[in-house]
């Protein structure tokens, strides 16, 4: 079974995206739906993928679950709820319980746009962490160095929380390193309740000259850091679709990683997505 692990749908005509503010934004600056993504996904050979929040906002993870329940494909959602709200608990159980809520597995929020690095040490952070681990979901880490200290100790502090590091922390990739990151990151590897999605890191590229042999040292990297049996498959999708097509982004993830067995490579391309996920009782109708 072949899982992207990390992609986006949005309309700009219902909701605001911060983050897509600038000239360079406008050829994703449209609606990407389920039926934009369903024939490259089958072009692809990609049986499912995890559904990823965009923007801090519970009605947008409603309604990211509710399209989830409405195609097969979705396999999970990783949404927002405000961690920091005396009321992380409630907004969780609704969530689970409401439309979809079943294909709830993951929650996530933009750290790397908090003007504190240390936001995830917070206490309130923390104690919505806790009941993030209660229900028994995960939590993806968005952020880059600057931020990987106070991922390495919240990591630590919740060994039995699962977390799953988006974009592989985001590296320098166009400045051809990343100091910060290459000294931090193994800290954050060491934990054994972390993986590492190779997803979103051709975007870190220069975006008009990048090549695969540009992602390379750092996916390699990552790759020795965290191991086969923690590397999840994302596309990035359709953020990707700034710097290349679906197919380009994957043939690039290929040709950057380092040799693999066949078996390391099922991992990669699904196995571990399952496992981190808890993906178990999904499955996907034949098209």
């Amino acid at each position: 079974m072949r899982i992207d692990a990390h992609q986006h749908f949005w309309d700009p005509a219902r909701h605001e995206y911060p983050w897509m503010a600038g000239d360079a934004m406008d050829p994703v600056r449209r609606a990407f739906t389920p039926d934009d993504l369903r024939p490259v996904l089958r072009a692809a050979d990609i049986d499912g993928t995890i559904l990823v929040q965009t923007i801090s906002s519970v009605a947008e993870t409603r309604e990211f679950l509710q399209l989830a329940a409405a195609n097969d494909f979705v396999a999970g959602v990783v949404g927002w709820v405000d961690l920091t709200s005396p009321a992380v608990r409630d907004d969780l159980d609704e969530l689970l319980d409401g439309p979809g809520g079943s294909r709830l597995v993951g929650i996530r929020h933009q750290v790397h746009d908090e003007a504190d690095p240390e936001w995830l040490g917070r206490d309130d952070v923390r104690r919505g962490l806790a009941a993030v681990l209660q229900r028994g979901l995960s939590y993806d880490l968005l952020v880059r160095a600057r931020e990987l200290p106070a991922a390495v100790d919240v990591v630590r502090a919740f060994p039995d929380l699962r977390f799953v590091l988006d974009h592989g922390a985001k590296p320098r990739i166009a400045a051809g390193a990343d100091p910060e990151w290459t000294e931090r990151m193994p800290g954050l590897a060491a934990a054994p309740n972390v993986a590492v999605k190779l997803s979103g890191m051709v975007t870190e590229a220069n975006w008009s000259t990048w090549t695969a042999a540009d992602l390379r040292p750092f996916v390699e990297r990552v790759v020795h850091w965290f191991g086969p049996d923690r590397l999840l498959f994302g596309s990035d999708w359709p953020v990707c679709l700034l710097v290349g097509t679906y197919d380009e982004i994957r043939t690039a993830l290929d040709a950057a990683l380092p040799t693999l067995s066949p078996s390391d490579r099922d991992l990669l391309y699904g196995g571990n997505a399952k496992r981190t996920y808890r993906l178990e009782g999904w499955s996907r109708a034949a098209d």
